[in-house]
Parts: C-alpha cells; sequence; structure tokens
C-alpha cells in the first residue's frame, strides 16, 4: 500500500512579495527549491503561520540567493509581506519504505 509523507518542508520563512494580478503560485529561491529538492511546478502547501490560511498551489523559480517568497495570484490574497509560511511538499512512499523528509529551517 502507498501512503502519503511529508517529502520536504521550508519552515518559517517569510513572504517577501505579493503579486495579485499574476497567475496563481509560489515563486521560491532556486537556492530554496534545491536544498529541499522541491521542483518547478511540484505541487506545495503553504500554511501562514500569521493567520492560519492553508492553501495548495505550486512552486516556480526565484533568483539564486534572492530569499524571494512571492505569493502570486490567489494566493497573495493569503498572505502579506512579513508572514511566516510552512511550505510543504508530500510524496508517496511503499509503507514498509524508510524515509525522512528533507527540513530547511530559516533564521528569519
Amino acid at each position: 500500500m502507498l501512503i502519503t509523507v511529508l517529502k520536504a518542508k521550508i519552515h518559517r520563512v517569510p513572504v517577501t512579495h505579493t503579486e495579485k494580478d499574476y497567475e496563481g503560485s509560489c515563486a521560491i529561491d532556486l537556492d530554496y527549491l534545491e536544498q529541499t529538492g522541491i521542483k518547478p511546478n511540484e505541487q506545495i502547501h503553504i500554511y501562514n503561520l500569521n493567520n492560519g490560511e492553508r492553501l495548495i498551489t505550486y512552486a516556480f523559480e526565484a533568483e539564486r540567493g534572492s530569499k524571494i517568497i512571492s505569493m502570486n495570484g490567489a494566493a497573495a490574497l493569503k498572505a502579506t509581506v512579513g508572514d511566516l509560511v510552512i511550505i510543504a511538499a508530500y510524496g508517496q512512499i511503499d509503507e514498509n519504505e524508510e524515509h525522512k523528509p528533507k527540513i530547511l529551517k530559516i533564521n528569519s
């Protein structure tokens, strides 16, 4: 049987931009994506620690080293600049497999 597990998490990262008039998605610093193994266009879940909002969207690359976390489209209505969020990606594994998620803790 397959089970869904946490694949990767960017923990307590501040939102740096919001772009309402943009296709819905979340731009994430390429360094953060590479450190966690989250791929461009991969589904991500975003949990806002400031207001409790939760949403599902997809990731795309922001400039390497920029520390950008940009909430775009409808997602921009779920956060404001400075909000701390958790960005999580999930995957499926066989229930007998061992798995350890990649977690990136941001010191904001």
